[in-house]
C-alpha cells in the first residue's frame, strides 16, 4: 500500500507492507491540529481474533516465557506470561480467575498487540 504524507510542508510517499491476516480499519489521526486517517491493523477472524477466554499480548514483541502451564489454576491479576520487546520485559496478567487451558504461542515466537497468547476458562 502506498501512502502520501505531508510533514512540515514536505510531501513524502511511503510504501507500507501489509500482512494477509490483517485487515485495515480506518483510524483517525490528529497532528498539530490537522486531521487525517490511516488504516490501523486489526486481526481478522481468520488471523486469530481473541475470544472471550483468551489472554492477549498488550503490545508487539516475542513471548519470553510463560509463568503457568496448562491445567494451572490462576487468580485475576496473576502474572501468566512475559513478553520481550526492545530488550524490555512486559508482564501479562490474568484478567480473571480460572484454569489455563491452552498456551497458544511458542517461546520466542513473535506476537502482535492484541494477539491471543493463552486461554483461561
Amino acid at each position: 500500500m502506498r501512502l502520501k504524507m505531508t510533514v512540515n510542508g514536505t510531501e513524502y510517499v511511503v510504501d507500507v507492507e501489509t500482512e494477509p491476516e490483517v485487515r485495515p480499519v480506518p483510524a483517525p489521526i490528529v497532528i498539530g491540529g490537522g486531521s487525517g486517517a490511516v488504516a490501523a491493523p486489526v486481526a481478522s477472524a481468520a488471523g486469530g481474533a481473541a475470544g472471550p477466554n483468551d489472554v492477549t499480548a498488550p503490545l508487539a514483541g516475542s513471548v519470553a516465557r510463560y509463568e503457568v502451564a496448562v491445567g494451572d489454576k490462576v487468580e485475576a491479576g496473576q502474572v501468566v506470561a512475559v513478553l520481550e520487546a526492545m530488550k524490555m520485559e512486559t508482564e501479562i496478567a490474568a484478567p480473571k480467575a480460572g484454569t489455563v487451558t491452552a498456551l497458544l504461542c511458542e517461546i520466542r515466537e513473535a506476537v502482535q498487540g492484541g494477539q491471543p497468547v493463552l486461554t483461561i476458562e
